[in-house]
């Protein structure tokens, strides 16, 4: 069974069905950023690997594309069945590889990944085209067809999620996949591929994965044979990406970067709002690119909200990602850690008071690992650390008047990911919601990802929603064809005779 499946001390890359080291030999360490110990090592792949990859992609797509959509649809069930039977297993690869909290990636990341399948599984099967009458003699035919060989991309905060997000849609309606996971969390992914490959459910090349560093591998992907390119990841990335794809005049869908707003109303439950601000910042130690960052206080409540807020943070377990107790785990890695603490000593030097935490966890075992403590900075909105994307369990407390006040300062970002509003009185969480100028907006909740909910950005935080049925619009083609039934000739003639 998988469940007793050891993890290898090496891995390969999955492509054309076959597990393959790098062309030449290379490899990078994979580490468990909660005590440091290596887990494996991974491929880095070559431009031969990618082209070779993108073949095998290219190779398939035609019988992949042909299968009809029912047999497609069975396949995302099939492969959401196998996530399900080996879920504490996957839970455990990406909680060693990531460093969060096995609480999370056993109770949100892999049960949401298996109901992204079944989601997609079940909307493929109602995405119609049309067939219209233009006048009496012309049948007018709309179809929808796959784009082709998609190349996807992912960030290590997320890696076994984002792939389901991507790959369940593209998947499903027709396309084949060359799919890139971060360097720095691919086991779960490669994991992934093994099951599916193990079971048969796909064809042969529908599904390929390469591992390696973006700087190479991810610049391989931008290939003049790849029909489509999906990214997460940093705006800087993605800008980049965009560019390459506008050159080879292909799609491309970006989900990138954010500094949301969580905007706390004087009449908010203080449970719900205590509960909010945790989920918002706390979450997968604040490595999420809709992060509430931007804690918006209504001054009348301020110090109320601080002292309650301020005590929660200080009880908040940190602890060893695989102790199910555990509510905060590791920071992704040394790079990482250090970038937060920067923005720390940032915020402070430009005026911040710093409420609680701040600082890297030393104590016992956990000094091994790169584990980062609660932080609460109160400051102001034109701060580098409100602009800026820290990327870490840091939030910057930002007191505000009334409703005009709040919605210009959430306003006032170059990002538009995500945001919370959270007040008793619906009619005004409303208005807020629909005055700030985000992808998405959480009402008394924070960080919910259901399928059947677009997710996506306004401004520098990308292109596209993904997480419902209108992304599959961006996996596939739209075609016409103009039938005449009239059985004469039509349209201008051009035989003028003598």
């Amino acid at each position: 069974m998988a469940s007793n499946y050891q993890l290898p001390d090496t891995y390969g890359m999955y492509i054309g069905g076959e597990w393959r080291q790098a062309s030449d030999g290379a490899t990078i360490n994979a580490f468990n950023p909660a005590n440091g110990s290596a887990l494996a090592t991974i491929p880095d792949a070559t431009q031969r690997d990618v082209d070779d990859a993108v073949r095998a992609a290219r190779a398939a797509f035609l019988g992949w594309a042909e299968t009809p959509v029912q047999a497609r649809s069975r396949a995302m069930l099939d492969i959401a069945d196998l996530i399900q039977d080996n879920l504490d297993f996957l839970a455990t690869v990406e909680s060693m590889d990531n460093g969060k909290p096995i609480r999370e990636t056993s109770n949100a990341d892999i049960p949401l990944s298996v109901d992204h399948f079944r989601y997609f599984a079940g909307v493929m099967r109602a995405d119609e085209g049309a067939a219209t009458m233009i006048d009496q003699n012309t049948l007018n035919i709309i179809l929808r067809e796959p784009l082709g060989v998609i190349g996807q991309i992912v960030p290590w905060n997320f890696p076994f999620l984002m792939a389901a997000w991507k790959l369940a849609p593209a998947l499903v309606s027709g396309n084949t996949v060359v799919f890139k996971p971060s360097s720095a969390t691919s086991l779960s992914v490669l994991e992934l591929a093994r099951l599916v490959d193990e079971a048969g459910i796909l064809p042969t090349g529908v599904f390929n994965v390469i591992t390696g560093s973006g700087g190479k591998s991810g610049e391989y992907l931008q290939h003049a044979d790849v029909d489509k390119l999906a990214f997460t990841g940093s705006t800087e990335v993605g800008r980049r990406i965009a560019l390459a794809a506008a050159e080879k005049i292909i799609p491309a869908t970006l989900e990138l970067g954010g500094k949301s707003a969580s905007v706390f109303f004087d009449d908010a439950d203080p449970d719900v709002a205590l509960n909010g601000v945790e989920m918002g910042i706390l979450f997968n130690q604040g490595q999420v690119c809709s992060a509430g960052s931007r804690i918006f206080v209504q001054q009348s409540v301020m110090d109320d909200f601080m002292a309650r807020l301020t005590n929660s943070f200080e009880n908040v377990k940190i602890g060893d990602p695989l102790d199910p107790s555990t509510q905060m785990g590791a920071q992704i890695d040394e790079r990482q850690l250090d970038k937060i603490l920067e923005y720390v000593d940032l915020g402070k030097q430009a005026g911040a008071s710093l409420a609680v935490g701040g600082q890297r966890v030393t104590t016992g075992d956990l000094g091994k690992g790169v584990f980062m403590e609660p932080t609460l900075l109160v400051g102001d909105n034109d701060m580098r650390v409100a602009r800026e994307e820290i990327f870490g369990p840091v939030g910057v407390v930002i007191p505000f008047k009334d409703e005009d006040d709040v919605v210009r300062m959430a306003n006032d970002s170059i990002y538009g990911l995500g945001g919370g509003v959270f007040s008793k009185s619906l009619e005004r969480a409303i208005r807020v919601a629909t005055r700030v100028r985000t992808g998405r907006i959480w009402v008394n909740q924070y960080n919910a990802f259901p399928a059947g909910a677009p997710f996506g950005g306004y401004k520098n935080s990308g292109i596209g929603r993904e997480t419902h049925k209108m992304i599959l619009d961006a996996y596939q083609q739209t075609k016409n064809i103009l039938v005449n039934l009239s059985g004469q000739p039509v349209g201008l003639p051009y035989n003028l005779g003598d």
